[in-house]
């Protein structure tokens, strides 16, 4: 592994840490908050090779199981993998890792294939993992879950295109030309 691809592992999971500092938005019916950190998935899988995507996942993920309060809200420990939001942590990595892939194959990067990656693999993707796992771990039924999950939407839309902007500008600046760079 190449000293650039340990810092944009390094660089990836200090971002999602950071912005786990921002404290999360609790709603009365759900137990999973809204959180700032799903922006940091797309921004990883946005500038990383699919694999340091993944990658730098993982390690955001280890340091929160060793018990680091990395999660928004102060949260970390082994614990936060068997409440309603493991599902939702679990799928980080490969969602990352598929962002990556997907952004890799774009001949020409363009704001509205980048959201669109966004969409399918850092909002849809989660969803589909976090979703029956919630369901599961709450004891209700799916549909109620996803219910719950939908007003999570509208601000993972606005995190989508902030990544997606992001994603355009960091690559030009830090001149990633594609996912083999």
């Amino acid at each position: 592994m190449h000293v650039k691809d340990m810092t944009f592992i390094s660089l990836s999971t200090a971002i999602i840490a950071v912005l786990g500092f921002f404290p999360p938005i609790v709603l009365p019916f759900t137990p999973v908050p809204i959180t700032l950190q799903t922006l940091g998935v797309m921004l990883a899988g946005g500038i990383n090779k699919p694999k340091n995507a993944g990658l730098s996942l993982i390690v955001f993920l280890l340091l929160v199981a060793s018990g680091m309060p990395l999660l928004s809200g102060g949260r970390g420990g082994i614990g936060v993998f068997t409440s309603p939001s493991a599902g939702y942590l679990l799928a980080y990595p490969a969602a990352a890792f598929c962002i990556a892939l997907a952004v890799g194959r774009l001949s020409i990067l363009r704001f509205r294939n980048i959201f669109f990656i966004h969409l399918l693999f850092g909002i849809l993707f989660i969803y589909a993992v976090g979703i029956p796992v919630q369901a599961f771990l709450m004891q209700i039924d799916f549909i109620k879950a996803l219910r719950y999950s939908l007003v999570f939407v509208p601000g993972d839309l606005l995190k989508s295109a902030a990544a997606a902007y992001l994603v355009l500008k960091l690559r030009k600046a830090l001149q990633i030309r594609d996912a083999g760079n």
